[in-house]
């Protein structure tokens, strides 16, 4: 049988089951209207990044735990395991900068983080301030022209096929280049910290978001 892949939906309803709440309760805690809180559950709909953090702040949890299924029995050693990369199974969250699509999110304590970026930024000042954390990247270049920024670096231009990997501690930033309208990127990011999707899913916090999909 295959195995059914989580989304932040079946995340966010197995939170809510966790901690016994109902619909009603969840949506006055999180400060989420009922009827999205509904849609997200259902996957009819999805949240942005800022709702994510909203919710996040509001259950006064780390941003990591949304991502996490129930951990209540021990895991063995891992010895093998499998996951098929798909974007629909993928969990979504939007940036002004980035469209991050993670896959493979059923696997815990992943020590590669794989995702699919798409990039709508066409200057380093729109972007905004270069972003720094822990570990270190590989970004592919999938579909268009990337504008790759960092800190120590003069910026490069990479085409459709090309690639570049740095220390992700280094300030750095994905734009599209002059004359393309969007960027699309595979990225795989790699560290010894555990918590480095919590590190990635706070890469834009402090930057201000207005809305829902």
């Amino acid at each position: 049988m295959t195995q059914q892949h989580p989304t932040i939906g079946s995340l966010l309803r197995a939170l809510r089951a966790r901690n016994d709440w109902t619909l009603k309760e969840m949506s006055q805690r999180c400060g989420i209207p009922l009827s999205t809180l509904s849609k997200v559950e259902n996957d009819r709909l999805t949240l942005t990044y800022d709702k994510l953090q909203q919710i996040s702040q509001r259950l006064n949890i780390r941003m990591s735990e949304l991502f996490a299924e129930d951990d209540s029995t021990p895991e063995p050693p891992v010895t093998a395991r499998r996951s098929i990369g798909r974007i629909e199974d993928s969990v979504r969250v939007t940036t002004p900068n980035y469209d991050y699509f993670y896959l493979c999110p059923e696997l815990r304590r992943k020590r590669m983080i794989p995702v699919i970026t798409r990039v709508r930024a066409k200057s380093i000042e729109e972007f905004g301030e270069l972003v720094h954390h822990s570990g270190e990247e590989y970004i592919h270049v999938l579909e268009g022209r990337a504008e790759v920024h960092t800190e120590f670096y003069d910026p490069i231009v990479l085409e459709a096929g090309q690639s570049v990997y740095i220390d992700s501690n280094m300030g750095h930033a994905y734009i599209a280049a002059d004359g393309c309208e969007e960027v699309v990127l595979l990225g795989v990011c790699s560290s010894a910290d555990e918590q480095l999707m919590e590190s990635l899913m706070h890469l834009h916090g402090d930057v201000p978001r207005t809305g829902t999909r």
